[in-house]
């Protein structure tokens, strides 16, 4: 069965390892999952999945192979077989003796499982406060929000704490590429654009290299090295105010996890489109400007440039001068952009707009053109695309 699991989730396409495979065994073989079947599916989801967007095709997968509880869909046309010996080995470990006896009531668990067999097979229909089908609000052993002293719940939640047996279908939504990100999952993206060199003073004990010169030279012979430190320069410009409010929370998480990852970090905001300053603090964006073109002389080529906007303004406001809805700005946008991709050889533009609309705002379109395509949605998907093309 543990081998049929684990060719199983490399077809349904989980990258799972033979040595993965192995610790799990190893697991088994210590009863780390004391023999439950709940504990054994987060033992292995545990070991097995390495990325979250994996874990929709691990529960598919893991309900086929050990046919649990997952099965089972009130919704769709009654199961042919009950899988008792699952509910068997499960009550045996969770339920109590007063929970016990309370099944042996009503002429014990096998005549409870034959009823609702029976129901299940019989009833064709919703019912609702009634004694005997599957429904809602009444007193029938099986179904929600009602009452009966020894029933199975089947789906809802619970209320008076008195089921014998929780029997519902788990619904899990699946991880996307295309979902907005989390703050743990933004760190996990940004360390993809980590790179580690030894720079500095050699103020690190090099065991590899002391044990070497030793050996070579007859004698002790103590080496130091420089400490592995990430040595990426990460330059963020947020589009800030008007139609990016709505994704104000999806920047700050951004923000906080780039600040968590990278050393060297530095920040700016501008509205809708750069132009000639930008500044550090939005209550003095007025009163403390930094030009754009002391950016450009203060950071060098080396440092990774991340726009974070949603592009979408009138056309007027990248193309004309004296298109900025604020002031007027001798030059166009589009040219102090051209600037900033001219000095910055990598760089990327994160918009979080769902792609989908990307096309209903003409300033979108011109704004991609400017950045020479490096647009990418501010998604899980697209952090990975833009990293996958900063590091080329």
């Amino acid at each position: 069965m543990f081998v049929q699991f684990f060719f199983d989730l490399k077809q349904a396409g989980v990258p799972v390892s033979l040595r993965e495979y192995l610790t799990l065994l190893e697991g088994m073989q210590a009863e780390l999952p004391e023999r439950s079947v709940e504990q054994f599916y987060y033992f292995s989801r545990a070991v097995l999945v390495k990325d979250e967007r994996h874990l929709d095709r691990f529960d598919r997968v893991f309900g086929e192979v050990f046919k649990g509880i997952e099965s089972l869909s009130i919704d769709g046309p009654a199961p042919q077989e009950i899988p008792e010996d699952w509910l068997r080995a499960v009550t045996e470990k969770y339920l109590t003796d007063e929970e016990k006896a309370a099944i042996e009531k009503m002429g014990g668990w096998d005549e409870l499982m034959r009823q609702l067999e029976e129901r299940l097979k019989e009833q064709t229909e919703r019912h609702e406060g009634g004694s005997k089908w599957i429904g809602t609000g009444g007193t029938s052993p099986f179904g929600h929000s009602g009452y009966h002293p020894e029933g199975i719940r089947i789906g809802g939640q619970s209320r008076h704490k008195r089921a014998v047996k929780v029997w519902e279908k788990r619904e899990f939504r699946n991880l996307q590429d295309d979902v907005q990100l989390g703050t743990r999952n933004i760190k996990v993206a940004l360390r993809k654009l980590r790179k580690f060199a030894r720079q500095g003073a050699a103020d690190e004990f090099d065991l590899d290299g002391t044990i070497d010169h030793t050996a070579r030279s007859g004698y002790l012979d103590v080496q130091m090295r420089p400490e592995r430190r990430n040595t990426v320069r990460v330059l963020l410009f947020f589009d800030i105010g008007g139609s990016m409010d709505p994704y104000i929370r999806i920047c700050e998480e951004l923000f906080s996890a780039a600040r968590a990852e990278f050393k060297h970090l530095e920040y700016f905001y501008f509205h809708n489109f750069t132009y000639d300053f930008m500044w550090k603090d939005n209550s003095r964006r007025w009163s403390d400007r930094v030009r754009t073109d002391e950016v450009l002389r203060t950071y060098g080529k080396d440092y990774v440039a991340l726009f974070v906007g949603d592009a979408t303004m009138s056309p007027y406001e990248i193309t004309m001068p004296g298109g900025s809805v604020e002031y007027f700005n001798e030059e166009p946008g589009a040219l102090w952009m051209q600037r900033l991709t001219d000095h910055f050889p990598k760089m990327a533009w994160l918009n979080p707009l769902p792609e989908a609309r990307w096309t209903y705002s003409p300033s979108v379109g011109i704004t991609q053109q400017l950045i020479e395509g490096r647009m990418y949605p501010l998604t899980l998907g697209g952090l990975d695309r833009a990293i996958a093309e900063l590091r080329r």
